[in-house]
């Protein structure tokens, strides 16, 4: 759940009005301050987020659970989340994702996903999904 907390940290510099490059800094930073894995699990939570609002425009990613619905596994900079979930205009869809990063963990080099169907409601208190 700690992806959340930097993902809601890179939309309030923004809109703090700090220009990308100070914003940059700044988050960058506070990335380094975290675990390694943690580091990773955070960037690929932002990645996946970021590609499901990109590439599918019905869509507003504002929260994920990478391990929802199966734990997820880090490994040298590799995530592999089978059991994700993205929430979307206040709904929650399943989702799974394996990405790398380099040395540091904070560039991508490669992100795969595959966006589920919506999670019903009933479940998701099982599941750690937060109400919006």
């Amino acid at each position: 759940m700690a992806a959340v907390g930097l993902v809601t940290a890179v939309s309030a510099s923004h809109a703090a009005g700090d220009d990308d490059a100070t914003a940059g800094k700044s988050i960058a930073g506070s990335m380094m301050r975290l675990s390694p894995d943690e580091r990773v699990e955070q960037r690929c939570n932002a990645q996946a987020m970021g590609v499901v609002s990109r590439e599918h425009k019905e869509f507003h990613a504002d929260e994920l659970v990478a391990y929802a619905f199966a734990d997820t596994v880090i490994n040298r900079g590799k995530v592999t989340a089978p059991g994700a979930a993205v929430r979307s205009r206040g709904a929650w869809y399943r989702m799974s994702y394996v990405c790398q990063t380099g040395n540091d963990g904070l560039a991508i080099q490669s992100f795969k996903y595959t966006l589920g169907a919506a999670v019903p409601r009933a479940q998701w208190a099982e599941h750690n999904l937060a109400e919006p």
